[in-house]
């Protein structure tokens, strides 16, 4: 990554609106409840035509009954790590506080190695602005303080002045374009955070084994089996009715959202529970959206009996709860044991591939026109559908064109009958097809 700023500072100094600012999106969940941002974040912005990467840490916490504490520590390390320019934010509103001093303490160590800007914030009135000189104490950062309002944006634009002039280059619009977006969604708890930990080898969301602690999506570029792609690591997705606190709520709108940004959506099942209703919107929700599918069967080794329980029989379950929809391939998988990981993400590239097909339209007429006089369309009233010829657009998502005499008289049956010739010849596993009929 080049061209990266990370943000840091104790909780609740509004990191995740400067966040917001840089990027310009409601990325970051926003929540007054203290330490709310628990992982590292990241986004993309542009500024007088650079190019830059924005990651937002977790609030840093010290001394703290928090058991995210030591962890917090670590992912700002990492964020320090990985950046070129260092934002270490303060509150004006709050002043200088003991959490401040014990930050700057381990921001020194990087001092002389990356630029460090302090940034004082909520310096909505020149009053607060003037206070904003005790911060001078900590000593540390380039020059002047930037006082700046998150909320307002109000100052922003001297800071990104300043950042900006350390890049070289220009950076990358989308660094992300055209490599394959994974979400991984499914109910708290089905062993997510985990599967993602064991591919990214690096423990990249915080797991513990309070339920929900995934609080936020998380994108992160990975490398395996040859294969480039993101995974889109979401907050569980939970029952409405449990959804308490907002900050819950905020977490399924995200996890519908990841699913959106992403172009396949893994769902994660408990081999202990079945198939839940939850799972089943889950599945409808991403065949509305279009988006590729994968089911992976987790904690398949916590199955004692599989003689009773066979694989078969459980996939027939999920074929008949998610019916119509029958095309997502199902994985059983244990993270725990490692078992067929490597195959889950395979099945997920492969599925990301069917999902960009696009089949020449001299083959698709060949065969599909063969498979058409073999079956043609019933007549209605009688009349006859003559299907001449068809064409895939060029769309994101496979759809195909069927060109015909009269379009209103094909039935659901029939396009149902060319849906699976379609998959058969062309492999479309895990991928929702679209058909339309247009008059000739």
């Amino acid at each position: 990554m080049h061209n990266t700023i990370a943000i840091v500072g104790r909780p609740n100094v509004g990191k995740s609106t400067l966040f917001n600012r840089l990027v310009g999106q409601r990325k970051a969940i926003m929540d007054n409840q203290s330490g709310v941002t628990r992982d590292r974040h990241y986004g993309y912005g542009e500024w007088i035509g650079k190019y830059y990467t924005v990651i937002d840490t977790g609030g840093y916490v010290h001394n703290s009954e928090d058991i995210f504490e030591g962890e917090i520590n670590k992912q700002v390390k990492l964020a320090i790590e990985e950046a070129d320019v260092v934002l270490f934010m303060v509150d004006v509103d709050a002043g200088l506080h003991p959490l401040d001093e014990e930050f700057a303490n381990v921001l020194r160590r990087y001092e002389g190695q990356k630029p460090i800007y302090l940034v004082a914030n909520k310096a909505d009135t020149n009053a607060r602005a003037h206070s904003a000189g005790e911060f001078y104490a900590l000593g540390l950062g380039e020059g002047d303080i930037f006082t700046i309002s998150s909320q307002s944006g109000s100052g922003t634009g001297d800071l990104l002045d300043a950042v900006v002039s350390h890049f070289e280059e220009e950076g990358v619009e989308e660094p992300d374009a055209g490599i394959p977006k994974i979400a991984v969604v499914g109910r708290p708890n089905a062993g997510k955070s985990s599967f993602v930990n064991l591919l990214l080898g690096t423990d990249r969301s915080i797991v513990t084994d309070i339920a929900g602690t995934t609080r936020d999506s998380i994108q992160a570029r990975y490398n395996a089996f040859g294969n480039e792609f993101i995974l889109v690591d979401t907050a569980g997705l939970r029952r409405k009715s449990k959804v308490n606190e907002d900050i819950e709520f905020y977490s399924v709108l995200r996890a519908i959202r990841a699913m959106e940004e992403s172009d396949v959506c893994v769902v994660m099942l408990d081999a202990t529970r079945g198939i839940e209703a939850q799972d089943v919107n889950i599945i409808t929700l991403a065949d509305k959206n279009r988006k590729g599918i994968v089911i992976l069967v987790n904690k398949w080794d916590l199955i004692e009996d599989k003689q009773t329980n066979t694989a078969k029989e459980f996939e027939e379950k999920i074929l008949e709860k998610i019916a119509p929809i029958s095309y997502p391939p199902i994985v059983f998988i244990s993270v725990l044991n490692k078992q067929r990981v490597h195959k889950a993400i395979e099945t997920a590239i492969e599925v990301y591939n069917n999902k960009m097909k696009k089949v020449p339209t001299s083959q698709l007429n060949e065969v599909m026109l063969q498979e058409i006089e073999k079956y043609p369309p019933p007549a209605t009233k009688g009349k006859l559908v003559r299907i001449k010829y068809a064409t895939q657009l060029p769309t994101h998502n496979p759809v195909f064109a069927f060109f015909c005499n009269l379009p209103q008289y094909v039935k659901e049956s029939y396009t149902r009958y060319l849906e699976n010739r379609l998959r058969e010849n062309f492999d479309f596993t895990g991928v929702p097809i679209g058909i339309v009929f247009r008059k000739k």
